[in-house]
């Protein structure tokens, strides 16, 4: 461990402002005080409590004075029961509004101080928690959103799931203490549905030698992808590797510059054999070499958003243009899920599934919720991102949620397409919280200038993002282009793939097949000859 004490040591000569807020307080003697807290005003509220501690339990003020309050969901599975408990705060507490996050859980916004307490013990009544949702903690766990579910199961994923949050989770030693925030992963589906490339730490179910178990990656990010470790860990292993990997992250990870603290620049700093030989040394176990990754197979929705899981079982797709959904929609959901004995699954692609038997499929089809749903049952809204925009986040550049919905519209209109798949991703700002980077359409909020010279909402347009098979980042193609203009960039895109795609195939397979052995403007090109 020689190496990564020294690149600490190089690392560390001088801490970050929120390290030094750290060693101010613990966030439970904050979370201790919350009925007080709640009891007073926003003026009385200590600044370091906001910027930081409350937000360990996944409460963020905003601009407008209210909280967004962030869920912790894991795996994204819920009952019935608490899907309705949900959707009732929303109701009665946040405006009855919910947006549904690419980490599979739900946030509420428009609460109010004196309603935080309240809202945490009616979460708490149906074993919902906020814990370690927010700043330097571990996030909430993703996973397949038809884990454990028909033929598409392989290794069943949320037993894991729970062993590896028991470590952690409402654990005041790991509460806010980590150099900066941990994504974790682990896909044991032969469908890639959660982007499992794009963690800091990542299970991806694997072959070795007839056993089957889990290849690691290590080290994504926004904009990076995780690597290869080299390793395959047994199923019985994960939990005892996990341990390794975050007390060695907890050690050895870096506390000077916030923006260069994810564990990738860790792995950068002293190499990934290096890394591994760490893992090693503190979990005393033996690994194999990296196997055959299984998760390689392609799944699509049609028009009706009913996906076979086999075993007379079916996964029916609510689609939710944006992420943006009413709790008094999740109380209907859950009032249809609980008379047909089913349950629910939120997607990293901001829906949602009901899971159910193949005879109530004419039931929840006809049902009135999912009928208010299915307008956006189509190519352009089955497989769409977008995060917050400027609405309710203080980075964005465009309103974004807004704009993704509206472009989704317009093509559905100008280019319908029956069969395929198009996974269209929008982020506000740099930061790529939608995760544009890996889309097969790519959106990055950003200033443009208009026809006239005046400076306005505009994208960089990225196209060829990989998540099936592999990961593999996009490529701006287009820069800075006004949003009045980009929607009609983006058709002619959707004319080429609508006219000269195979049957069923998805805009990334031809992508790979068409487009990605063209120049740039040979691309641009022929982009342009369609508009």
């Amino acid at each position: 461990m020689s190496k990564l004490q020294e690149a600490f040591d190089s690392r560390n000569k001088k801490e970050n402002k929120i390290e030094q807020i750290k060693a101010l307080k613990t966030p439970m003697s904050v979370y201790g005080r919350l009925d007080e807290i709640c009891g007073g005003t926003l003026e009385e509220l200590e600044d370091e409590d906001a910027s930081y501690f409350l937000k360990c339990f996944g409460l963020f003020l905003k601009k407008d004075g209210k909280f967004m309050l962030r869920i912790r969901v894991p795996a994204g599975q819920l009952t019935p029961s608490q899907a309705a408990k949900l959707g009732e705060i929303s109701l009665m507490y946040g405006e009855d509004y919910i947006d549904i996050t690419t980490r599979q859980q739900l946030e509420f916004r428009y609460l109010k101080l004196e309603h935080l307490a309240i809202v945490l013990q009616e979460l708490d009544s149906v074993g919902i928690s906020t814990f370690q949702t927010g700043v330097d903690n571990f996030r909430n766990i993703v996973t397949s959103s038809f884990d454990g579910l028909g033929v598409k199961n392989i290794i069943e994923c949320k037993p894991i799931v729970d062993e590896l949050q028991s470590l952690f989770f409402k654990k005041e030693e790991w509460i806010g203490t980590l150099p900066r925030k941990f994504n974790t992963a682990i896909l044991g589906a032969n469908v890639n549905d959660c982007n499992i490339y794009g963690h800091d730490c990542c299970f991806i179910v694997a072959s070795q030698n007839g056993e089957i178990g889990f290849n690691l990656y290590l080290g994504g990010r926004v904009g990076i992808q995780a690597r290869d470790s080299g390793i395959f860990v047994k199923k019985e292993d994960v939990l005892e590797t996990f341990k390794a990997i975050v007390e060695l992250f907890k050690k050895f990870g870096f506390r000077d510059n916030r923006n260069n603290n994810r564990l990738h620049f860790l792995l950068e700093a002293v190499g990934m054999e290096a890394f591994v030989d760490a893992i090693k040394e503190y979990s005393g176990l033996a690994y194999e070499t990296s196997g055959e990754i299984l998760a390689k197979e392609e799944y699509m929705l049609d028009d009706s958003g009913v996906f076979a899981l086999g075993e007379n079982l079916n996964a029916y797709h609510f689609s939710i243009p944006s992420g943006v959904f009413k709790g008094s929609d999740l109380l209907k959901v859950a009032i249809l899920a609980n008379e047909i004995d089913s349950f629910i699954r939120l997607s990293v692609e901001q829906s949602l599934y009901i899971i159910s038997e193949s005879k109530n499929k004419e039931k929840i089809l006809n049902s009135e919720i999912y009928e208010a749903y299915s307008a956006y049952q189509n190519i352009y809204f089955n497989h769409q991102i977008a995060c917050a925009g400027t609405a309710t986040c203080a980075f964005g550049v465009i309103p974004n949620k807004p704009d993704a919905i509206e472009m989704a519209n317009f093509l559905a209109k100008e280019v319908p397409i029956k069969d395929g798949k198009v996974r269209m991703y929008w982020s506000a700002c740099v930061k790529g919280c939608g995760i544009h980077g890996v889309a097969d359409i790519g959106f990055e909020g950003c200033k443009a200038k208009d026809k006239d010279g005046n400076i306005c909402f505009g994208v960089h347009i990225l196209l060829g993002g990989k998540a099936t098979k592999e990961a593999g980042e996009a490529r701006i193609l287009y820069k800075s282009i006004p949003l009045t203009d980009a929607k009609y960039i983006v058709k002619s895109i959707m004319k080429m793939y609508r006219d000269e795609k195979e049957p069923n195939e998805s805009f990334e397979l031809f992508y790979e097949r068409k487009l990605e052995k063209l120049e740039n403007l040979e691309l641009i090109a022929k982009i342009e000859q369609y508009a």
